[in-house]
C-alpha cells in the first residue's frame, strides 16, 4: 500500500474535508480526491461519505485511521529528527496566548527539558486560539493552549483549568466609587471608570458584564493594550479597571497594588483546552508534555 496515499487519507480524516485536507497538503482537492479513491478501489471498500460539507468516514475508514495514524505520525517524527532515537533531540512545537504560556505553561514544562534521557527541546510560539490551532492543524505545532474548544476529527481537545476573572483597579477608585455610591457596587456606578483592556471591542470586560450584571459596559476603552500583563501594570498604576485572570494579578492583589472593584458569588471563568492532532499523543514527548502540563494544572486553583 503506498504510504503517500496513506498520508492523504489520514489527513482527510483528521480534516474532515477534502477541502482542508488539500490546504494541509499543499495539494489541490482534485489530487486528493484522485488519491482516495485509488486507496479505496485498492481496499475494495468506501472509506468516506460524502456530504454536503466534508466527508464522514466509514466503519472501514474509523478502523484503517486507528490503525495507520500512530506509525505515519512516527515516521513524519523520524523524517524530521533524523534516526537518532535520543529522546532528548526532539524538539516540542507549543502554542498558546501569551500571558497563559509564558506565567503558567513555560515555568512547568522546563522541568522537562534536562537531559534526562526523556527531555526534549522547546519552543514556544504565541498567538490567539484561532491562529494557534489552525498552526497545528497545519502541523506548525505539536501542543497547543486554547481557550476554543476546536471542532471536527482533525484535533483533539483535553480540558486543562479553568480560570477566575477578577474586576479590579487602583485603591484609588475604589475609594472613589465607595465615598459616592454607599451601595455594593453595581455596573452603572463602575461605568463611570475608565477601563484598560486588550482590544476595542473590550473582550473580558464585557465577559464580566454579561456574566455578572446581564448588561454591556458603557465606557470605552481609555487604554488598550495586547497584552494582559501589560493591562496589570496599566491598572496598578491607576489607569483604570481592567478585568484580569486571578493566577496573573494575585501578588498584585496582595500587596494592595490593586483591590477588588466587585465580588459576584459566582465569578466568571474561562476554561483553556490541550489541543494536538488526533493520533499524534502516540508520540512519546508530546504524551510526556500533555501529561505533565496535566498534572500541573491540579496545582494552579
Amino acid at each position: 500500500m503506498d504510504l503517500a496515499l496513506l498520508r492523504t487519507f489520514v489527513t482527510v480524516h483528521r480534516a474532515g474535508s477534502f477541502t482542508r485536507a488539500a490546504a494541509l497538503l499543499g495539494l489541490s482537492q482534485p489530487a486528493v480526491t484522485s488519491q482516495i479513491r485509488t486507496l479505496e478501489r485498492q481496499l475494495g471498500r468506501p472509506l468516506f461519505l460524502r456530504q454536503a460539507r466534508g466527508v464522514t468516514p466509514t466503519t472501514m475508514g474509523d478502523e484503517l485511521a486507528h490503525k495507520a495514524a500512530p506509525h505515519l505520525d512516527a515516521l513524519v517524527e523520524i523524517a524530521e529528527t533524523g534516526p537518532d532515537n535520543d529522546s532528548s533531540l526532539r524538539t516540542l512545537h507549543l502554542a498558546g496566548p501569551p500571558e497563559f504560556t509564558a506565567e503558567r505553561a513555560l515555568p512547568a514544562l522546563t522541568e522537562l527539558t534536562g537531559d534526562d534521557g526523556q527531555g526534549f527541546a522547546l519552543r514556544a510560539s504565541f498567538g490567539n486560539a484561532e491562529e494557534t490551532l489552525e498552526g497545528l492543524a497545519a502541523g506548525h505545532h505539536d501542543l497547543a493552549i486554547s481557550t476554543a474548544r476546536p471542532r471536527g476529527a482533525l484535533l483533539t481537545a483535553t480540558t486543562l483549568c479553568d480560570e477566575e476573572h477578577i474586576l479590579v483597579a487602583a485603591p484609588h477608585w475604589a475609594a472613589q466609587i465607595d465615598s459616592a455610591n454607599p451601595e455594593p457596587k453595581d455596573a452603572p456606578a463602575l461605568d463611570d471608570l475608565p477601563v484598560v483592556e486588550v482590544h476595542e471591542s473590550l473582550p473580558f470586560v464585557s465577559r464580566y458584564w454579561a456574566s455578572v450584571f446581564d448588561s454591556r459596559p458603557a465606557t470605552p476603552g481609555a487604554v488598550i493594550v495586547p497584552d494582559l500583563r501589560a493591562v496589570l501594570a496599566c491598572a496598578t498604576a491607576g489607569a483604570g479597571l481592567a478585568v484580569l485572570p486571578r493566577y496573573l494579578c494575585a501578588l498584585a492583589l496582595e500587596r494592595g497594588e490593586v483591590v477588588p472593584l466587585h465580588e459576584p458569588a459566582v465569578p466568571p471563568l474561562r476554561t483553556y483546552f490541550l489541543v494536538v492532532r488526533t493520533g499524534t499523543l502516540a508520540m512519546p514527548h508530546i504524551a510526556r508534555a500533555h501529561e505533565w502540563l496535566q498534572r500541573a494544572a491540579t496545582d494552579w486553583g
